[in-house]
């Protein structure tokens, strides 16, 4: 069975620490190489980053990382995001497992 990782910046070290689930706490500038790594080890079939270790430049080059690994490559919304952000990357990640385009609405 592929392994989960969670990418995290450091203030988010006891988050994932009951799960069970991998997790690697880092500085932003560390994000490629790290993700670089986990990407290339057959054992990683998910990894998701925390959205406050990517700038806007970033979110770009994170899809068109996902397009080209055979793994699920996805985007944990900062805990103070809007909620608008967390849809997208649900519809997105929906869109890419059913193969259409979802419309995804909340009341």
């Amino acid at each position: 069975m592929k392994q989960v990782i969670i990418l995290t910046p450091e203030d988010g070290a006891k988050g994932f620490a009951l799960t069970g689930i991998r997790q690697w706490c880092l500085e932003a500038e560390d994000l490629w190489a790290v993700l670089k790594k986990v990407m290339n080890d057959p054992e990683v079939g998910v990894a998701a980053v925390d959205a406050r270790l990517l700038t806007e430049g970033d979110v770009k080059r994170m899809h068109e990382l996902a397009e080209h690994w055979t793994g699920v490559l996805v985007t944990l919304p900062a805990p103070a995001r809007e909620k608008r952000v967390a849809g997208d990357e649900l519809q997105r990640l929906v869109q890419r497992a059913l193969g259409y385009h979802v419309r995804l609405e909340t009341d």
